[in-house]
C-alpha cells in the first residue's frame, strides 16, 4: 500500500463534503487525497495525513459549496447509433457532466440496432469510443428473439438486461409475453445477471383517445397496470431466484407489494424518476406533450406517497430515465401547447437537470442533501456492481462534483447540452447549481472528453 505521506496528485478540501460512512453519504468537513485517478485518503479537514501532505495541486471549496461524489444514472437512452438525431454520446455525456453525473448506463433501445447481440454491443461501443465526457456502461436487451443468447451478451460485459412487458414503442425491440418473460428470467438466473423491467401490463391499458387532453392520456395507463406487471416480476423473481429491478415506478399503489416481497427474501429493487417526484398531473397543461412519458406522471397524492416510499427505503434510488427525441416527434403535431398526446413520443428529457429537480423538491420537504446523494449516486452504483463509483471513499474513483446547493437556476432548454431543446422542466426555477465536475480527479472538459467505456466487473476499458 502507498504510504499516506507520499505526494498526492490532487488534494481537495471542503468544509462540507458528503463522505461515505458505512456505505451511506454523511456530511462533514473533509480533505480528499487523490492519486492516479482514485481516492487514496479521506480525512477530517486539516488533518496532517491529507491536508498537510505534498500534492501537485490543491482545490479548496468555497464556504457556499459542497463536495459530492459524482452521481450515477443507470437509466439513460442515448439512442446512438441509428437515432443519433434524438441524442448521442457526445451530447448526452456533456449534459450528464453539466448535471453532476459522472457515470451513466445506456439503455439497449432506442438505438438501431438495439443492444440485443454481442455484435450490436460492439457497434455501440465503437460509436461511443472517443466522444464520452463521462464513464459509460451498457445494458443488454431481452427480447423474444435473443433469449438463447443472453449468457453470451452478459459475458461480453453488459450490466444486465432490460425487457418490456408491454409494447416498447419501437418495432425493433419486442416485448415479452408471460411465457417468454418466464423463460427470460430462467436464463437470467442461470447467467447470474440482473433483469430490469418496464412493468406495465397491457391487459389493463386502454387506447388513448388522442388529442391535447392530458387527463385522457393519464386514464389510459392506470396504476393497476403497473401493479399487475410488478406482481408478475415478483412472482418470477421468487420462482427463479433471479435478481430483478423495476424501472421508473410511477404508481405508489405497488409499493406494499414490493415491500412484502422483499420482506420474504425476494431480490428486487426499484427506482423512481425526478419527473414523478417533481411534477403532478394537475400541473400538466393540455397539449404540453413534453410531459408525456410511460408510465405517466400521476396526481399529487401519489407523488407524496412516492416520496414517503423513498424515505422509508421501499424505493431504492432515483434515476433520470432520460428519453429524448426530436422536437417534431415530441411535439407532434403542432408544438408546445398544441400537442397530441396520442401521437407524441413518450419520454422526458431531463438528464442535465435531474439532480437540481430532485434537490429542489427534497429540500422543500425537509430532506437533506445526504439522502438525495444516496439515492442518486451510491444506491444505483451499488445495485449494478459499480462499488468504486458514487461515493467519497478510499479506493473509489475520484469522481467529484462541486455543488452550490443554495444557488438557483432557471431552466433554459436552449442552453442545455441535450441535443433537442425540449423538456418538461423548461422555465422552472430549480435549486442547486453544479459549478465543476471531475472525472477520476480531472476536470471534465467537453472539448477533450476522457470518459471510459465500462463493462461489468471491470473498472473500465479503452
Amino acid at each position: 500500500m502507498i504510504g499516506p505521506m507520499e505526494p498526492f496528485d490532487l488534494v481537495v478540501r471542503a468544509r462540507r463534503a458528503l463522505v461515505d460512512v458505512d456505505g451511506r453519504p454523511q456530511e462533514r468537513p473533509a480533505s480528499i487525497g487523490i492519486r492516479d485517478g482514485r481516492i487514496v485518503a479521506v480525512d477530517a479537514l486539516g488533518e496532517i495525513a491529507v491536508a498537510d501532505a505534498d500534492a501537485d495541486a490543491e482545490i479548496v471549496l468555497g464556504d457556499d459549496e459542497v463536495l459530492l461524489p459524482g452521481l450515477v444514472d443507470t437509466h439513460v437512452h442515448v439512442n446512438e447509433p441509428g437515432r443519433t438525431e434524438w441524442e448521442g454520446f457526445a451530447s448526452a455525456t456533456r449534459a450528464a457532466a453539466a448535471g453532476g453525473v459522472t457515470t451513466i448506463l445506456d439503455m439497449p433501445l432506442n438505438s438501431i440496432p438495439p443492444t440485443t447481440t454481442v455484435e450490436a454491443l460492439r457497434l455501440k461501443q465503437d460509436a461511443a469510443r472517443g466522444q464520452v465526457a463521462v464513464d459509460v456502461g451498457f445494458w443488454g436487451g431481452a427480447v423474444p428473439e435473443n433469449l438463447a443468447d443472453l449468457t453470451a451478451l452478459h459475458e461480453a460485459g453488459v450490466f444486465g438486461f432490460k425487457c418490456f412487458l408491454v409494447d416498447s414503442g419501437v418495432a425493433e425491440f419486442g416485448h415479452l409475453e408471460p411465457p417468454a418473460f418466464a423463460a427470460a428470467m430462467d436464463a437470467v438466473a442461470s447467467a447470474g445477471a440482473l433483469m430490469i423491467v418496464h412493468a406495465e401490463d397491457p391487459a389493463y391499458l386502454v387506447e388513448a383517445a388522442g388529442g391535447p387532453g392530458y387527463a385522457g392520456f393519464l386514464d389510459s395507463r392506470p396504476p393497476s397496470s403497473e401493479r399487475a406487471a410488478i406482481g408478475r416480476v415478483l412472482t418470477e423473481a421468487r420462482r427463479t431466484g433471479a435478481p430483478a429491478h423495476v424501472v421508473h415506478l410511477s404508481a405508489a399503489d405497488a409499493v406494499p407489494d414490493l415491500r412484502a416481497a422483499r420482506s420474504a427474501g425476494v431480490d428486487v429493487s426499484v427506482e423512481t424518476c425526478p419527473h414523478y417526484l417533481f411534477f403532478d398531473a394537475a400541473e400538466v397543461p393540455d397539449g404540453a406533450t413534453e410531459f408525456k412519458c410511460c408510465p405517466p406522471i400521476r396526481d399529487a397524492g401519489n407523488r407524496d406517497r412516492l416520496w414517503q416510499a423513498l424515505v422509508d427505503g421501499d424505493v431504492d434510488m432515483v434515476v433520470s430515465d432520460h428519453s429524448p427525441s426530436t422536437a417534431a416527434l415530441k411535439q407532434a403535431p403542432g408544438g408546445p401547447g398544441a400537442g397530441d398526446f396520442g401521437r407524441a413520443w413518450g419520454g422526458i428529457a431531463g438528464l442535465q437537470v435531474s439532480f437540481p429537480a430532485v434537490w429542489t423538491a427534497a429540500s422543500a420537504r425537509g430532506i437533506d442533501l445526504a439522502r438525495v446523494v444516496g439515492w442518486m449516486a451510491t444506491a444505483p452504483a451499488d445495485r449494478v456492481g459499480l462499488t468504486h463509483k458514487g461515493r467519497l471513499a478510499v479506493g473509489a474513483d475520484a469522481d467529484l462534483v462541486v455543488l452550490a446547493p443554495d444557488d438557483e437556476l432557471t431552466v433554459d432548454v436552449a442552453a442545455l447540452a441535450h441535443k433537442n431543446p425540449v423538456s418538461a422542466y423548461a422555465g422552472r426555477r430549480l435549486r442547486g447549481v453544479v459549478r465543476r465536475t471531475y472525472l477520476r480527479g480531472a476536470l471534465v472538459d467537453p472539448d477533450h472528453p476522457h470518459g471510459r467505456l465500462l463493462v461489468r466487473d471491470q473498472r473500465g476499458l479503452r
